[in-house]
Order: C-alpha cells, then sequence, then structure tokens
C-alpha cells in the first residue's frame, strides 16, 4: 500500500460546492443541503483503502457525536470506479452499512470535487466553520494501521471543538495520509 498525504488546501478557502449523488439514499446532495452554520466535515474516503477502513470505527463514531451538536458530515469517493471496481457506488452503500456512517456517501465520478478541495487521499479531512471558511484540513489523529497509537480522532475532534467554542483552530496541523486518490 503506497502511502499519500494531503495537500493541505490553504486556510481561508471557501468551500467548494458540488452536488452529488448519494449512494446510500439515491438523492442528489449538494453541499447547500448539507451545510451547517455551526462547522461541516468533508471527507475524502473511499471503500477499499486500508487506512479509511482503520479509521472508519472512529470517523463514525465521531460523526454520531457531533451530529448530535449540529456539525454536519459528508464522505465522498473520488477514485476511478473502472480500475477500481470495489470503490464503484454499489460497493458503497454496502460499506456505509457496514461501517454505521450517519451521513451522505456521495461518488464524485467525474472527480472533479476532489480537484476542487485539492484531495490526494484516502481519508482527507476538510472542516469548514458556519461561514464556509475552510479552518482545519489535515489527519484525523496519529493512528495507522502499522502503529500503536490509539484511534481517538484528536486532531479532528480539537478542531471541531474550537470552532464549536468559536475559539480559533490551531494553525499546526498535519496532513492526513493514506492511499492515493485512483485518478482516470
Amino acid at each position: 500500500m503506497a502511502y499519500t498525504e494531503s495537500t493541505m488546501l490553504p486556510l481561508g478557502t471557501q468551500a467548494p460546492h458540488f452536488a452529488l449523488p448519494d449512494t446510500v439514499s439515491g438523492n442528489m446532495v449538494s453541499l447547500d443541503d448539507i451545510i451547517s452554520d455551526k462547522a461541516t466535515v468533508v471527507m475524502f474516503l473511499c471503500n477499499h483503502c486500508p487506512y479509511v477502513v482503520h479509521v472508519n470505527p472512529e470517523i463514525s463514531r465521531l460523526a454520531r457525536e457531533y451530529q448530535a451538536i449540529g456539525v454536519s458530515f459528508v464522505g465522498i469517493s473520488s477514485n476511478d470506479a473502472v480500475k477500481y471496481p470495489d470503490d464503484g457506488p454499489d460497493k458503497m452503500k454496502e460499506t456505509a452499512v457496514q461501517a454505521g456512517y450517519t451521513f451522505p456517501y456521495l461518488y464524485d465520478e467525474m472527480q472533479e470535487v476532489a480537484r476542487a478541495y485539492d484531495a490526494a487521499c484516502t481519508p482527507d479531512f476538510y472542516v469548514f466553520d458556519g461561514n464556509r471558511r475552510l479552518v482545519y484540513r489535515g489527519r484525523l489523529d496519529r493512528s495507522r494501521p502499522a502503529n500503536q497509537e490509539p484511534l481517538d480522532g484528536r486532531d479532528l475532534r480539537a478542531a471541531l471543538d474550537a470552532v464549536l467554542e468559536g475559539g480559533l483552530v490551531d494553525e499546526k496541523q498535519y496532513p492526513s495520509g493514506g492511499c492515493n486518490i485512483k485518478w482516470k
């Protein structure tokens, strides 16, 4: 498994718009449909990446916890499903159910959304404040499939807590890392 780090989109960037099919509900979902006036988490995920599989329990736990207090979440898969059929939309619904996702899991077939967000890997995490400004991009926490670090979502939780408390998110942020997005 090749390791790729996120590219760290500049802080302050406005959330790029999207409208993509949700593989769970079958509906089209746009940024406007899911944006929160508190905070919105956009995650680039996929079905087969061992880094995503490793963090799925914490993603689901964290999303349930923060959704209860008004934070919105969305997962997006942008991998080329022709070359990587395990990441196709038909299998995304299965993954969402098995992983316990409580958020839309969208399919970016044309990869335009991944490019707009400058996404590079899965998982890749972005937090936007109530004004749709990027305040955090980077890792969930220090845990990886091959290390003994706890899977606790520490970095993402700290960013969300800072936004919810009206404070500033620490500008010292670490890139996420995982499998590269499978470009066409």
